[in-house]
């Protein structure tokens, strides 16, 4: 029992750690930060990022969050550049030197080397009397108290607030960018994340038929219409082949409890009237939502207030979107 205890006392303790030092890195947001997010957004050059070690592992995260909004981002390990990696700078380039310490050898010796090739070089850094911040364009303050490991040497809340300075970065380059979910939606073509951000409700009614009846229709036709479709439900049409109502499973299961005289029974009168649609034009995602809203499974799509299929909660389940 004390053995757990002392688990859940550990783990939050590492959160609560970090977290006072994500909450401290908010004052750090300087003049400087402003400075670098200007010159990146003005310059013709890429973002290179470097570092070694854990702020390594930290700078390749940094370079894909910027690629993946916007801002064509470059990894250089810190010890490969000064064997040749070197060669991938260009003098209108802007350099970031991930480290903790900013005294590492490697980061000692890579600096002068960016200075000489005219690139434009930008410190995050947890300490400012260091030698990275010393010869640095820019300096990113990614400063804590302590590391939460309890021997305070283990790379964690500091790790921590280089990923969150390097977020905030992509954030500030993507607003100041316009970058909008379309652009989002290039970028991230696969998966599920992707579908969101292009699959669209057109894209998938064509999959199922399109069951419709007039609203004078008979009983018989209606079930029938709704049977041999298989959608579990049907729109339902005047004679100007306008949209009026819809009726489901759930509607011929409540007309069915009434016990009325079936012979009579028109799709006028059991249909839910002013159903709910969904332009084809629409994001599939945000068909998701309205079903999730009203509580149903199915929509009408329509294209200028043409009836053009449905589009089922199916469909969003084999897309992956539920």
């Amino acid at each position: 029992m004390n053995l757990v205890k002392n688990i859940k006392y550990t783990a939050r303790k590492v959160i609560q750690n970090e977290s006072d030092a994500l909450k401290g890195l908010i004052s750090f947001i300087d003049d400087d930060f402003e400075a670098c997010v200007l010159g990146m957004l003005s310059s013709p050059g890429r973002v290179v990022i470097t570092g070694i070690g854990k702020s390594a592992i930290v700078a390749n995260k940094i370079v894909a969050t910027l690629n993946s909004t916007g801002t064509p981002s470059l990894f250089m390990h810190a010890a490969d550049a000064i064997h040749g990696d070197l060669g991938m700078i260009k003098e209108e380039d802007f350099v970031i030197c991930v480290s903790k310490s900013g005294n590492t050898p490697e980061i000692k010796a890579l600096v002068p080397l960016l200075k000489q090739l005219g690139a434009k070089l930008i410190g995050l850094v947890s300490q400012k009397e260091s030698y990275l911040a010393d010869h640095a364009d820019f300096v990113l303050f990614a400063g804590f108290e302590k590391e939460a490991c309890p021997n305070n040497l283990a790379p964690t809340t500091s790790t921590t607030v280089q990923m969150a300075l390097g977020d905030a970065l992509a954030i500030c380059l993507l607003e100041c960018r316009g970058f909008s979910p379309s652009d989002f939606a290039k970028f991230h073509p696969g998966g599920s994340l992707g579908k969101r951000l292009y699959l669209t409700v057109g894209d998938l009614i064509g999959r199922n038929p399109v069951p419709i009846v007039r609203d004078d229709a008979l009983l018989n036709e209606v079930i029938i219409e709704i049977s041999s479709k298989r959608l579990g439900a049907t729109a339902v049409i005047d004679r100007s082949d306008k949209l009026v109502g819809i009726i489901t499973d759930g509607d011929l299961r409540r007309m069915l409890e009434k016990s009325p005289d079936l012979r009579k029974v028109q799709a006028q009168d059991i249909m839910t009237v002013n159903p709910k649609t969904i332009s084809t034009a629409d994001f599939a995602i945000h068909a998701l939502e309205k079903m999730k809203a009203f509580n149903i499974t199915q929509l009408v799509a329509i294209k200028e207030s043409r009836i053009m299929g449905f589009v089922h909660i199916h469909d969003l389940m084999k897309e992956g979107l539920v």
